[in-house]
């Protein structure tokens, strides 16, 4: 029988299931482990395997929970739902949704390859976006579940050097917000978490090189990802990760768009 652990507001059923994406690295790992730690099940997704099988061997012999590997590609068109048949021919019920799975791209819109563009637009949104109708659809229908989307503080304005990847991750914010309300009153819980610059490997995905500054607001992974989890259980809307990105979205209120996009372009450009 399913047990409850609590733990500063924090509360969720043992025995239940997350698919976490991206989970071969970065914020991925985290999720994967603090909800390990609270006796949830799990499927990990992501292309590499080899990571994610020393991931769950690790979890399985810590946690004592069941740890699926899926090797997949979400970016490439149609991933959610052969992911999503896969699990239906194991009787996998999943009842927590982690969307964490997308990376971004560092330079001018024209100087990278569109096809490059497209990729990352695939899996930051539309694979996003599929899996959280699947799987939302299901929770919806027992009238039980937790969606946590992985949006950016990028989301809060243009940013020039960054202007695929962060319109991707305000569509995340904007749609994530919007399921809140529209799945809140069938018993799905959705929340957008917003980190800032986080030690992850990203920049090196990107081609970025971190400066000074961002390097001053750089967070690591555990208490992001904590935030995170955190105000899902809570059922908030939204989360933005630490007390400077909090600041520096605040901030954006106070100024004008073009002054928005100078700041950016000066702490994120080249």
């Amino acid at each position: 029988m399913a047990q409850n652990i609590s733990g500063t507001h924090e509360t969720i059923n043992l025995g239940k299931r997350a698919l976490v994406t991206g989970a071969s690295s970065g914020l991925g790992v985290d999720f994967a482990d603090l909800l390990a730690a609270q006796g949830v099940d799990l499927v990990l997704v992501a292309r590499r395997q080899d990571p994610m099988e020393t991931l769950a061997e690790r979890l399985r012999l810590q946690h004592g929970v069941d740890v699926i590997v899926e090797p997949f590609d979400l970016a490439s068109s149609g991933a959610a739902g052969r992911l999503r048949e896969r699990l239906d021919a194991r009787s996998l019920q999943i009842d927590i949704l982690v969307n964490n799975a997308g990376y971004g791209l560092h330079g001018d819109f024209l100087d990278i390859p569109i096809e490059r563009t497209a990729d990352m637009i695939q899996l930051n949104i539309t694979a996003l976006t599929e899996l959280s109708y699947m799987f939302g659809a299901a929770m919806a229908e027992r009238g039980n579940g937790h969606i946590l989307l992985v949006s950016s503080i990028l989301a809060f304005q243009p940013v020039p050097t960054y202007a695929a990847y962060a319109a991707t991750k305000a569509y995340v914010l904007s749609f994530g917000e919007a399921l809140h309300d529209e799945l809140r009153s069938r018993g799905v819980k959705v929340t957008v978490l917003c980190p800032g610059h986080t030690e992850t490997g990203f920049d090196a995905v990107a081609g970025a090189s971190v400066s000074t500054a961002l390097r001053m607001l750089t967070m690591q992974p555990r208490p992001v990802v904590q935030s995170g989890l955190s105000a899902l259980w809570k059922g908030k809307a939204s989360i933005t990760a630490g007390i400077m990105n909090k600041i520096v979205v605040f901030s954006n209120r106070l100024m004008p768009r073009s002054m928005q996009r100078a700041a950016m372009k000066k702490v994120l450009g080249p």
